[in-house]
């Protein structure tokens, strides 16, 4: 009953696959991976926040840029009051009202301060650079993990079609045995030794099958691409190539990588941006010479004169000069100082820890590389090894030379072969395209 569930299930499964495939294939939905990778830079929600911080920035960056300008402000004030006046007997009379009516305009503008606004200035468009690179070493990383997903998916459609072949050999294996059973060439146990392992490769197959699933899902939720039954990818040629070496060593990628990728360029940029800071903080020290000028005018009420005549006879421009000299502030530009140039520090141990980050990571992608190249010559060498034997193998027991759990051995080992060489090679696969990346070679297949 386990049996026949678990054979249904699979049949399910690969008619749901094969029906999949080829609806993605009728619509034209079939994905590349730099079409992958394109449209999760359009769609992840983490690239499209950091876009809208670095918006933030430019918005800074513009509002320093108007802090060189004067300001301008007007206002209008309108005063009511109500006085006793004295009369031509010294007598205060009732209350009189009165009414009075103020214009001005206002301007200024800082003419020296340290030369605050113009570091000001310098360090909102380096940060406006910097976030820039910050996305782009964002979209870097989920570039990275689309492509892993992307190889996830194709080695489990592999390993869905290497299961399907199994049960295929296997099955033409159990229909023989079944003939040799019914004229008596062979033990019923040798039977069933058979068709119990076609049952065990239709729970592998279910279980790849189980496996492609997530991995198609999990690619398609990276993406942020809606859940469909008609995405399907491309399958490039993978084949590798019969000269395994790495090439360019670890010290060579890593000079390489120092000018290209963008989390190195904004570690710089924040260093210069905290040395800014220490520049900015030390402009308190510095005295502030400032530029103003207006011009008022008015109305009062009770002076005989009319409206116009007042507020045009009363008009007065000012101009005048304001010089602030620090002297004793509690220390507090010196400690903004010494906090600014901690913050130096800090960035230039960011920026080194930036290096030696991706000089580890460098050098760990190349030691990956070498591993993964001797574990796919070894896994190729017993994979061959593991074919010859099984070819010898299954003709005897064609023959009727070899009982059923000998030849099941055998065929075990060259499935297990067959998977270990099958992960070797992707493992090798995305190893080399880790060091493409740090080379600054587009991720493609």
């Amino acid at each position: 009953m386990r049996k026949r569930f678990i054979t249904n299930v699979v049949c399910i499964l690969v008619i749901w696959v094969a029906g999949a495939t080829a609806w993605g294939q009728t619509k034209d939905t079939v994905w590349t991976l730099p079409k992958c990778i394109d449209y999760a830079m359009q769609k992840n929600l983490s690239i499209q926040e950091k876009v809208f911080s670095n918006e933030i920035n430019r918005v800074n960056a513009d509002q320093a840029k108007a802090s060189r300008f004067p300001s301008l402000n007007a206002s209008v004030s309108q005063n009511f009051g109500w006085s006793k006046q004295l009369d031509m007997y010294n007598e205060y009379g009732s209350l009189t009202g009165s009414n009075g009516t103020n214009y001005s305009i206002n301007s200024s503008v800082k003419l020296y301060n340290g030369f605050r606004i113009h570091n000001s200035i310098k360090q909102a468009e380096i940060s406006y650079k910097a976030g820039g690179l910050d996305v782009d070493a964002m979209k870097e990383a989920i570039s990275l993990s689309v492509m892993d997903a992307y190889l996830q998916v194709l080695y489990s459609e592999e390993q869905v079609k290497n299961s399907q072949k199994q049960i295929e050999s296997t099955s033409e294996q159990l229909n023989l045995s079944d003939e040799r059973l019914k004229l008596g060439a062979i033990a019923k146990s040798d039977y069933l030794q058979v068709k119990s392992e076609l049952a065990n490769e239709n729970l592998t197959l279910a279980n790849a099958l189980n496996q492609l699933a997530i991995n198609r899902l999990s690619l398609m939720q990276l993406m942020e691409l809606t859940v469909t039954d008609s995405f399907a990818i491309q399958h490039p040629d993978l084949s590798i190539p019969q000269n395994l070496n790495p090439g360019l060593k670890a010290d060579s990628i890593y000079n390489i990588a120092l000018g290209i990728k963008p989390q190195i360029k904004s570690s710089a940029l924040n260093k210069q941006i905290a040395y800014l800071d220490v520049s900015i903080a030390k402009a308190g020290y510095q005295p502030t010479l400032s530029l103003s000028g207006g011009l008022s005018s008015g109305y009062q009420s009770g002076m005989g004169l009319a409206y116009d005549y007042q507020v045009k006879n009363k008009i007065n421009p000012t101009v005048g000069l304001s010089l602030s000299i620090p002297i004793y502030q509690n220390k507090q530009v010196r400690s903004n100082v010494a906090i600014a140039k901690i913050g130096t520090s800090n960035a230039e141990l960011q920026e080194m820890n930036t290096k030696n980050q991706l000089r580890k990571s460098i050098e760990q992608a190349c030691v990956n590389v070498k591993s993964a190249v001797i574990k796919y010559q070894a896994s190729s060498e017993k994979f061959n090894s593991a074919q010859e034997s099984y070819n010898v193998v299954q003709e005897k027991f064609i023959q009727g030379l070899l009982n059923s759990v000998d030849y099941l051995i055998q065929k075990t080992n060259l499935i297990t072969a067959e998977s270990e060489l099958l992960q070797a090679k992707y493992n090798l696969v995305f190893s080399k395209k880790i060091l493409d990346f740090y080379t600054g070679i587009p991720l493609s297949l």
